[in-house]
Order: C-alpha cells, then sequence, then structure tokens
C-alpha cells in the first residue's frame, strides 16, 4: 500500500512551512488540499503558497483552477489521486497539506461518488419547502441522515432528499463505503493553545490586507454576477459582499473574516478529530521526525 504523508490542521497554523521541511527531507513533493488556493488570480485572500516559499519542490492542485469555473469534492477525489499515484510512480513521497477535511477523506478514502439524475421538477419543489418542511420530509423517508445534518443547513437538507429521490438513501449509500484508507497514510495534525492560534489567525487577516487584500477581491468580485462562483464563497472573500453593497466598511469586513476564520479553524478541529486518526503535535514538536520516519521504514 502507497504511503501518504497527510499535513492537517486548522487554518494559520503553519502547514505550510511543515510540509516544505518534510517534502525536503523525505524527497517528498506537495498535494494542496486547500479548496481555495486552487483558483486562479485569488493568492492573498487564499494565502496562497508563493513560488519562493515552495522552494522548488513540486506542488500539485495550486493556482490550477479558472476561479469563475466550480471546484467541489469530487474533481479534486479524481485530480489527487492522480497527482498520489505520479508522486509513487517517481518513487517520491505524496505530501497533502490542507485544511479541508472533506478533501481529504474523499481523496484518501474509499469514498464513492454515485452519478444520479437530477429531476428538476423535484428539485423545483424541495426549494420551495420550509427548513421545518425539509426536515419532516427527511424524517419520513432516511431518518438517519439527520443525525449528521443540522436542521438549518437546507443545502444539505435538501441533496439528502435529492439522493432518496434518485433511489437509495444517502445514509444507506454511506453505509456501504467501509471508510477505510487507500493508502497507508500517516496524519499529522498541528494544534497549538487557542488563544495563540487566535492571534496568528489575526496578524495573517493584517498582513493580507497589507498585501492588497481590498484591490484583489476588488478586481475580481466586484461585479454581483460573480457572488453566486463557488470561489467567491471562500473565507477572505464573501465577507466582502457587505462592502460592495455599502453597508460595511472595510474595517469592519476585516473583522468579520477575523471571525470567520477563528470559527472555521474550529471546526476544522472538530473535523479531524472525529473522522480521522490524527498524531497530534505542536509546530516545533521534535517528535515529529522520529515518529514520521519510524512509520516511513514499517513495512519496508
Amino acid at each position: 500500500m502507497d504511503k501518504v504523508l497527510a499535513i492537517v490542521g486548522p487554518t494559520g497554523i503553519g502547514k505550510t512551512k511543515l510540509s516544505i521541511q518534510c517534502a525536503k527531507r523525505w524527497n517528498g513533493q506537495i498535494i494542496s488540499a486547500d479548496s481555495m488556493q486552487v483558483y486562479q488570480k485569488m493568492d492573498i485572500g487564499t494565502a496562497k503558497v508563493t513560488k519562493e516559499e515552495q522552494q522548488g519542490i513540486p506542488h500539485y492542485l495550486v493556482d490550477t483552477q479558472p476561479y469563475d469555473q466550480p471546484y467541489n469534492v469530487k474533481i479534486f477525489q479524481e485530480k489527487c489521486r492522480d497527482a498520489i499515484s505520479q508522486i509513487t510512480k517517481t518513487k517520491n513521497l505524496p505530501i497533502i497539506c490542507g485544511g479541508t477535511g472533506l478533501y481529504l477523506k474523499a481523496a484518501l478514502y474509499d469514498y464513492v461518488f454515485e452519478e444520479e439524475q437530477e429531476d428538476p421538477a423535484y428539485t423545483k419543489y424541495l426549494h420551495s419547502l420550509s427548513n421545518e418542511e425539509l426536515v419532516q420530509q427527511l424524517q419520513k423517508i432516511d431518518p438517519r441522515s439527520l443525525e449528521k445534518i443540522h436542521p438549518h443547513n437546507r443545502k444539505r437538507l435538501i441533496r439528502a432528499l435529492q439522493i432518496c429521490h434518485s433511489g437509495e438513501t444517502k445514509s444507506n449509500r454511506e453505509a456501504k463505503q467501509e471508510h477505510v484508507p487507500f493508502y497507508d497514510v500517516y496524519f499529522l495534525g498541528l494544534d497549538m493553545d487557542r488563544e495563540q492560534l487566535h492571534q496568528r489567525i489575526d496578524q495573517r487577516v493584517d498582513q493580507m490586507f497589507e498585501q492588497g487584500l481590498v484591490q484583489e477581491v476588488t478586481t475580481l468580485f466586484s461585479n454581483p454576477d460573480t457572488w453566486e462562483y463557488t470561489s467567491f464563497q471562500g473565507i477572505g472573500y464573501k465577507e466582502f459582499r457587505g462592502y460592495f453593497q455599502k453597508e460595511m466598511t472595510i474595517d469592519q469586513v476585516k473583522e468579520k473574516i477575523k471571525t470567520d476564520s477563528r470559527r472555521y479553524a474550529k471546526r476544522q478541529y472538530t473535523w479531524f478529530k472525529h473522522q480521522m486518526d490524527v498524531h497530534w503535535y505542536t509546530p516545533n514538536d521534535p517528535e515529529i521526525i522520529p515518529n514520521v520516519e519510524a512509520w516511513l521504514q514499517e513495512g519496508k
């Protein structure tokens, strides 16, 4: 089974820096598992790894997707698995670096996306229902799916009902998948004191504004038609909607990005601690190198 090192953790904790160090030490190549750094022209708000930071290490799935084209977990799964295959063929170590948990799980586990035909009339009907009515419908036909879907998450409620309508419930489909890794994966998670992490996040947001974030977002997204793009939904971009509508000042936008980033970091921790068998370290923990080294030697 091919070995894959996955460096995970919340936004702003130092995953990129560690991934470069690991790649240099173990002849690795890096695959980004960041749902935003994949977009072209979106450099500042995504804290995209720069050419200087890459230090000549090959990077995959960074700056490859036009920002006006949708990107999703199914596309990532396919491209990430292709990249792992390319890297292992050249006897290099694939290092996945990123904090988008669902992307990582889809690529590294037996996560299957079923093709189903959408029924436009049924979808239109679902959109006419209130959240409460959607929950009631799901309660009747797939109550188990409600254990994982928040009653206010309209998008996921509709998605689960669409899946049921296509012939099989969402929970049954997931139950058939064993959720075992396709690879020999070492999940290396970075953790630190929450107050310290929040300070790092705040400093990074301040730095983005100094680097020209307002200009970047204005150039790409000042036209309201672009607000429907998948790329605009990312933290660091979507908060500007109120500014464009003259309802928020730049300082308010900045504070909202900081707040949203801190909340996202909390959600990332929750995801990784419940979904994957992660080995947690502080960013400068001296145990990282010997422990990864020991894992790399296993099975040789």
